[in-house]
């Protein structure tokens, strides 16, 4: 039975207004009543006796704290239908926020110890996406800092053997505090000459220094974070002039502690300082944020205008790893929408 995904009625602008998210993480973005679901298909969990519980456990000390949350949360996606569920829950809630496009994370080398196989978890999430024609979701392959840069190696020529399916890039999540992104600068060589587009998580649980090395040496496309930019002046002006997007995640920055409250987020500075920033929510069922939420607080505690907020949507659009003519026709589509041309407050 198909979830309902939005019981939050379209009650303002920020809900109806088109949008895209380029940093969301397919496993972070699990409904927590179909979590629920498939706790209960493997027995159930003393930690998590009730779906009140088990939403209770995704409040966090402190990022290390997240991770150790996430890894649980993986222990209950144990084979392929399990992905195909995800991904079809996944994608209609997204479409129900009026979500157009996605650019979406997903982890292989997180589930290898339930010995499946990157190329068939792969089909299985493009087989859940394709039940939820509404939107489009561009695959992410996240290479998890976590495991060796040899295993990231080993993942990303698995991805390539299913490139068809919609996987458009690479990126690295994880322990960004523990493992610094140098090691994997030859595989985003290889990655590159492979036609995959780059992201990497920096300056989320580290400093200046890993997005100096997540641009220096793996050469990215793109920031997933950037939040810790600024402790570098230096590196905001070379992220000003050379208009890397960064992937900014407001709301899951505060959740992890990353910044300590959305007051003191930096995107507002940053986007004041002429930085190529775009709003996501990252892992949006953990953190019980929305990206509605995510621009709602630009506009009532940062203070960005509706305008620069329309800005802010499309700058994700030309941020995305779109064909340009697709771009082109999602800017069109998104400027001629009536709530979008709506002034209202």
């Amino acid at each position: 039975m198909r979830e309902d995904p939005s019981q939050a009625a379209q009650s303002d602008w920020f809900d109806r207004i088109p949008k895209v998210e380029l940093h969301l993480h397919l496993e972070g973005a699990i409904p927590n009543a179909t979590l629920w679901e498939l706790v209960q298909k493997y027995g159930g969990d003393p930690a998590a006796p009730d779906l009140e519980s088990l939403t209770r456990m995704f409040t966090y000390r402190d990022f290390p704290h997240f991770i150790e949350t996430w890894i649980w949360k993986n222990s209950y996606l144990r084979d392929y239908d399990d992905f195909t569920l995800i991904a079809e829950r996944v994608a209609d809630n997204l479409a129900a926020q009026n979500i157009r496009y996605v650019e979406a994370f997903f982890s292989p080398t997180d589930f290898a110890r339930h010995g499946l196989k990157t190329q068939e978890l792969t089909r299985a999430i493009r087989a859940g996406l394709a039940r939820v024609p509404e939107i489009e979701v561009g695959l992410v392959a996240d290479l998890v800092r976590d495991s060796t840069p040899e295993q990231a190696a080993i993942t990303l020529g698995e991805v390539n053997e299913v490139k068809d399916l919609g996987v458009i890039g690479i990126g690295i999540g994880g322990s960004e505090q523990k493992f610094p992104p140098e090691p994997f600068k030859a595989v985003y060589a290889q990655a590159r000459k492979l036609g995959f587009h780059t992201s990497a998580h920096a300056g989320e649980a580290a400093g200046a220094a890993s997005l100096w090395g997540a641009i220096r040496e793996l050469e990215v496309e793109r920031i997933g974070h950037g939040t810790r930019a600024e402790e570098d002046p230096r590196l905001l002006g070379y992220l000003a002039e050379m208009q890397i997007p960064l992937e900014m995640c407001p709301l899951s920055n505060v959740r992890t502690g990353v910044v300590s409250s959305i007051d003191e987020h930096p995107i507002r500075r940053y986007h004041q300082r002429g930085l190529m920033v775009t709003v996501n929510t990252d892992d949006p069922k953990m953190f019980g944020n929305s990206l509605a939420e995510e621009y709602r607080l630009l506009e009532t505690r940062l203070g960005f205008s509706r305008e620069e907020i329309r800005g802010l949507v499309l700058q994700g659009i030309h941020a995305s790893w779109l064909p340009q003519d697709r771009k082109g026709q999602l800017l069109r589509e998104f400027c001629e929408n009536t709530a979008w041309q709506s002034a209202e407050k």
